[in-house]
């Protein structure tokens, strides 16, 4: 999403990558043994090299569990940790850990965090040293289409170069296939099936939109569903989830929400969910709302203190009126 979200804090179970790091910490701890010495030192290398790993995951993890929800991406970063670990531990015992494809397609409405989950397995790549650099290249349509035939290859191959190393990530990508066989965008398509091909393991490509139009998309070219082993569905955010970012994007700029003002923020949610169920924004439409919000009470202190200051709690409180949900901002 290209505003992140996280989780509002307190204490919570511990969710399971974290116990299962836990025991493989512990199944770590050196133990006696008649190993050979060379063999011993190989062994206490790999074993170095995992808690490096489970240190660089635990941190990653923090990031994760700091996102509301999205429970399914969750398990699928540690699976495709576990996978890259456990392929680590086969190739330093001698045996064969075959190459894996990464690319991905990202299904959902917006505001449902498709961007900050990108930024995170491309941490966890690098880190992995499965890409060299780890960064990500943001892209759309008009960053890959040119304006006359050649153009578009030429515009999708520079990006592909740029993202070696990185994740290239093409937001609302469905929009490349909807010109029909003349458009440009099928020159893209083509453009980066080719290169999928030529450059294996090179860049990470994550493809991204809304569920239905990402599915036809899928269907434009026949080398594409085959290329796209990970698929993932990103859900809407409950009302719960939305008034806990919510609750959560306020304390981050050290303001609060009075009860009465979640409750109107709720109602409204209710409200707007329902009448714009296939555009609703998700958490980018709640920071909208905050950020609007904000400057409402900016508005309204300054009206309102003249010749003096407000107090400390006066200058955090949104009230009511700040909010303004009689007409919600588009």
């Amino acid at each position: 999403m290209n505003g992140r979200v996280m989780a509002s804090t307190g204490q919570r179970s511990e969710s399971r990558p974290s116990r299962q790091i836990s025991v493989i910490l512990r199944n770590q701890e050196p133990t006696a043994t008649t190993q050979p010495a060379q063999e011993m030192e190989s062994t206490g290398h790999a074993a170095a090299k995992a808690v490096a790993h489970n240190s660089h995951f635990a941190e990653m993890q923090k990031d994760l569990d700091q996102l509301i929800g999205l429970d399914n991406i969750k398990e699928l970063v540690y699976e495709i940790y576990a996978l890259l670990q456990v392929s680590q531990m086969r190739t330093e015992a001698g045996l064969l850990s075959g190459t894996h494809v990464y690319h991905m397609v990202f299904k959902g409405n917006p505001g449902t965090g498709k961007t900050t989950v990108a930024r995170i397995v491309a941490k966890l790549f690098q880190q992995m040293g499965v890409i060299s650099k780890g960064h990500l290249i943001e892209v759309e349509r008009a960053d890959l289409v040119g304006e006359y035939i050649g153009h578009t290859a030429q515009k999708t191959r520079d990006l592909v170069k740029k993202a070696v190393g990185g994740v290239l990530f093409i937001d609302e990508a469905y929009s490349l296939a909807r010109g029909g066989e003349k458009d440009f965008g099928k020159e893209a398509i083509d453009t980066l099936v080719k290169a999928m091909e030529d450059m294996k393991n090179q860049f990470v490509l994550i493809l991204a939109g809304y569920s239905g139009e990402m599915d036809f998309f899928m269907q434009t070219n026949p080398g594409l569903p085959s290329r796209f082993p990970i698929q993932i569905e990103f859900p809407d955010y409950t009302i719960d989830q939305l008034i806990q970012i919510a609750e959560l994007m306020v304390k981050e700029r050290d303001y609060t929400l009075m009860p009465q003002t979640i409750m109107n923020l709720r109602q409204h949610l209710i409200q707007e969910k329902n009448d714009t169920f296939h555009s609703f924004s998700n958490a980018r439409y709640v920071r909208n709302m905050i950020e609007k919000s904000i400057r409402n009470q900016a508005v309204r202190l300054l009206n309102q203190y003249q010749h003096t200051s407000p107090s400390r709690s006066e200058l955090m409180t949104l009230k009511t009126e700040d909010l303004k949900v009689e007409k919600p901002p588009r």
